[in-house]
């Protein structure tokens, strides 16, 4: 019998295969625009040239623009005269930068330290530190997989803390009415946890607030914390670049050491080396001995070799030097007190114009807290007029970076502020 003789089937061309059927992603949501970013991408689209960016968390000089740190451009100059390879790291990072990092956040004279028990790991900057350590604490803490957060924290801590496994629940911080601390209602919800709760707390320049606790304050918090057996997590992302000094801005942290608390904390080096592309970070546990940290690095392992299976050479590199030379520590020390400095005389500056300007309201806030953020306490409404009619960007809670101000632009963002608040905008 005779086969009948069929046309070939010609493939449609790939628009027309996949124009009648959906997408394997069609379910998939939109997400919501980040909030910073945000801001940033409507600066950018402004054409006026008085335009300023004050949602910004990286440093700018005098001139707006960004500052690569002398040490850090004399330590890649060395770096590059001794032509290094570009192999992998172990997967707890550069043992140099590991123990640099740990000294500069805990002291010299730490006894953990100088007893070897500091379980260490290097990290993808301070980001990746939070999210090492609440992989770990989900997996081994024994007692809770919840973690407190202040109100308000960095928007990014939640995401962090929820994806490691853990249950995110808050306690209270900033007080609208005050611009400032909210201490008794702080101390009431660490007595009102249960007992061996995880605590976030900032070591220092709160972000977003730029409210810190003072000295003494920090030393009630310890006493709470020792008292209901809390397990003190501190996000430590501005050593240094707060108040000028790295001594001062670890005092937090070494308190609670020498109080006998076994922290977990999380360093960052992008704001005060500018290694900000880097990914410059580090994660660290007390532990009893060194068996004990033997024991709890080689769980770190396990966690981030799925994870990244090791973390960036360059940057970590960079800080290695920088903490290994005498010279260039030197440098680096007097250049981040320079950062701070700059932004602290932007803070007295700003106070002293709203004031001159008879702007309604209280702004000793701005001089009394610390760091690259500060709560203006604008309203809504107003950073609103502020983006419409003076082209000036920021978030929408009226938090504002600092370091976006400078002399050139501090004069007309004062006018600005003053007008929004008295309605003149």
């Amino acid at each position: 019998m005779q086969a009948i003789a069929r046309p070939l089937a010609r493939a449609a061309p790939r628009h027309v295969r996949y124009a009648g059927s959906l997408s394997v992603w069609s379910a998939v949501p939109a997400g919501p625009p980040d909030p910073i970013l945000g801001v940033t991408e409507a600066w950018k689209a402004d054409k006026d040239p008085r335009k300023i960016n004050l949602g910004v968390g990286a440093y700018r000089d005098e001139n707006g623009k960004p500052y690569v740190l002398n040490a850090v451009k004399r330590a890649e100059e060395i770096l590059v005269q001794q032509n290094p390879d570009k192999e992998y790291l172990p997967i707890t990072g550069l043992p140099e930068f590991n123990g640099a990092a740990a000294t500069l956040a805990y002291g010299s004279d730490s006894t953990p330290l100088q007893e070897k028990r500091i379980a260490v790991t290097q990290s993808i900057s301070g980001t990746g530190a939070l999210r090492i350590g609440g992989a770990f604490l989900g997996r081994f803490y024994p007692h809770s997989k919840t973690i407190y957060l202040p109100t308000p924290s960095w928007g990014n801590h939640t995401p962090v803390f929820r994806d490691s496994g853990l249950e995110v629940k808050n306690y209270r911080y900033f007080d609208k009415k005050t611009v400032g601390l909210d201490f008794e209602g702080l101390k009431e919800d660490l007595k009102n946890m249960p007992e061996k709760s995880i605590v976030l707390l900032h070591a220092c320049a709160h972000n977003p607030t730029g409210v810190d606790p003072t000295p003494e304050q920090w030393k009630e918090i310890s006493d709470i914390v020792k008292e209901k057996s809390l397990f003190p997590f501190f996000d430590m992302a501005y050593q240094g670049f707060a108040s000028g000094s790295t001594t001062r801005d670890a005092f937090a942290v070494r308190h609670f050491v020498s109080q006998g608390h076994q922290v977990a904390l999380a360093q960052s080096f992008a704001k005060n080396m500018g290694l900000y592309g880097e990914r410059v970070g580090l994660f660290s546990l007390i532990t009893a001995d060194p068996e004990e940290r033997a024991r709890v690095e080689s769980q770190l392992k396990i966690v981030i070799r799925p994870m990244y299976s090791n973390p960036p050479l360059h940057g970590a590199r960079i800080a290695a030097t920088i903490l290994g030379n005498q010279d260039l520590y030197g440098l680096w020390e007097s250049e981040v007190k320079h950062m701070a400095g700059r932004i602290i005389d932007m803070r007295h500056r700003l106070h002293d114009n709203l004031v001159s300007l008879k702007t309604p309201g209280d702004w000793k806030h701005i001089t009394r807290q610390i760091g690259m953020f500060s709560f203006t306490g604008l309203t809504q409404p107003q950073t609103k007029a502020l983006a419409e009619k003076a082209h000036i960007y920021m978030t929408a809670d009226g938090r504002i970076s600092m370091a976006g101000l400078n002399s050139h632009n501090i004069d007309y963002f004062s006018e600005s502020v003053s007008k929004a608040v008295k309605g003149e905008l």
